[in-house]
C-alpha cells in the first residue's frame, strides 16, 4: 500500500505559488502569490500552531491531553486546534469581538472554548483579549502559546516558510511582501531569505489605524485607531516583530483592501481573506512606485471561507458603504424576463 501521511499535521506547508493576471495587469512587475490558505486549517498560522505546540511538548511544557490557551484573531487558534485534536489536548481561545462569525464558530466546532472581548479597548485594559488571556494563564494549569511574544513564532517561518519559498522559487524574485500582525511570518521568513538573497527587499503591509508603520519609521509610539481588517496591524508592539528584517512599510485602508479581495476571487479565482487583499494591494502600490519592473512574491495568509458573512456578503459591504462591483444589468434583465412572475427572484 502507498505510504500515507500519519495525521493532518503532516500536510501543513508545501503550498503552491501562482502568478497574478488581471488584478495586476496595469503594472509592469510580476506579482506571485503563495496560497497559504490551502493549509488544512485554512491559513499560514497552521505552521506556528504546529511548531509552537510541538516545541512545547518536546520541552515537557505541554503534555498530551493538556490545556492550551491563546489570544488569537482566529487563524492561530485554528492551527493550534489541529494540534490539540491530534494530541487530545483542550484549547481556550480569547478573541476580539470584531472577528468573523465563521472563525468563532469553526473554533467552537473544533471543541475549543472561545472567550470574546471588546475590540475598542486599550491593550492593557483588563477586558482586552491580551489581558484576558494573561489572566487565564495566571489562574489555569495550561500551556500559553503566546504568539505575540514567543520567538517560536518567527522561528517556525525561519525553518519552514523561508526554506520552502527559496526552494520553490530558486531565489528568482526581487521583493517579498506580507501583512504584519504578530510579525512572525515576515520576520522569520525574511531572516532566512535574506541569508540566501542579501539584496531582497522586504515590504510590510499595515492597515491605516495601526501603529506599526509609524513605529518602524520613527521608533515612536503613536495612538492606534480602529480598523476593520482582521489579522494584521496592532495597537502595541509584539516582541515577535524584527523591524530590522523589514525594509519598508506600506499602508492600506479597509475599503480598498476588501474591494481587491473580492476582485481576486472574481478575476483570479483566489478565494482568500481580507488580509490577502491588503497584502496584494500593498504589493501593487509598491510596484507602482518602482523605476523598473520586479518580481514580487506575496503571502496569501488565509481563506475566504472565513469571511463569507463579511467581505463576501453584499449586505455587509453595503452596511459599511464599501464599493460593490456592478452587476450585468443586461444579463439580469434577460434572466428576469424568463423567470416566473412570483416566488422566483435574482438575489
Amino acid at each position: 500500500m502507498k505510504k500515507f501521511d500519519q495525521n493532518i499535521l503532516d500536510i501543513i506547508g508545501e503550498t503552491p505559488i501562482v502568478k497574478l493576471g488581471k488584478v495586476a495587469s496595469h503594472i509592469d512587475s510580476d506579482i506571485y502569490v503563495k496560497l497559504e490558505y490551502l493549509n488544512p486549517g485554512g491559513s499560514i498560522k497552521d505552521r506556528i500552531g504546529k511548531y509552537i505546540c510541538q516545541t512545547g511538548m518536546d520541552a515537557g511544557e505541554l503534555k498530551p491531553g493538556g490545556l492550551i490557551v491563546e489570544a488569537t484573531s482566529g487563524n492561530t487558534g485554528a492551527g493550534i486546534a489541529l494540534f490539540a485534536s491530534v494530541h487530545g489536548c483542550q484549547a481556550v481561545f480569547v478573541m476580539a469581538d470584531k472577528q468573523s462569525k465563521e472563525k468563532i464558530n469553526a473554533l467552537k466546532a473544533m471543541g475549543a472554548i472561545v472567550v470574546l472581548c471588546p475590540t475598542a479597548v486599550e491593550p492593557d485594559d483588563p477586558r482586552s483579549y491580551y489581558s484576558v488571556a494573561a489572566a487565564l494563564v495566571q489562574n489555569l494549569d495550561c500551556f500559553y502559546t503566546n504568539q505575540y511574544h514567543n520567538q517560536d513564532n518567527p522561528n517556525s517561518h525561519y525553518h519552514s516558510t523561508g526554506p520552502e519559498i527559496f526552494r520553490q522559487t530558486e531565489g528568482q524574485f526581487d521583493a517579498f511582501v506580507a501583512g504584519v500582525g504578530t510579525g512572525g511570518t515576515i520576520s522569520g521568513t525574511s531572516k532566512f531569505l535574506k541569508e540566501k538573497m542579501p539584496d531582497l527587499k522586504v515590504i510590510g503591509v499595515d492597515p491605516k489605524g495601526s501603529i506599526l508603520k509609524h513605529f518602524h519609521e520613527t521608533g515612536e509610539m503613536t495612538e492606534a485607531h480602529s480598523y476593520v481588517l482582521e489579522g494584521l496591524g496592532e495597537d502595541f508592539i509584539p516582541t515577535t516583530i524584527n523591524f530590522k528584517a523589514i525594509d519598508k512599510f506600506i499602508t492600506v485602508e479597509d475599503e480598498e483592501s476588501f474591494v481587491l479581495t473580492r476582485e481576486l476571487l472574481q478575476k483570479e479565482g483566489i478565494f482568500a481573506g481580507g488580509s490577502t487583499g491588503a497584502a496584494v494591494l500593498g504589493a501593487i502600490k509598491y510596484a507602482e512606485g518602482l523605476d523598473k519592473p520586479e518580481k514580487i512574491l506575496v503571502i496569501a495568509p488565509d481563506s475566504g471561507s472565513k469571511y463569507v458573512s463579511k467581505i463576501y456578503n453584499n449586505e455587509w459591504m453595503k452596511s459599511h458603504s464599501y464599493k460593490l462591483e456592478p452587476i450585468d444589468e443586461k444579463l439580469a434583465a434577460s434572466i428576469n424576463s424568463i423567470l416566473p412572475k412570483t416566488d422566483v427572484t435574482i438575489v
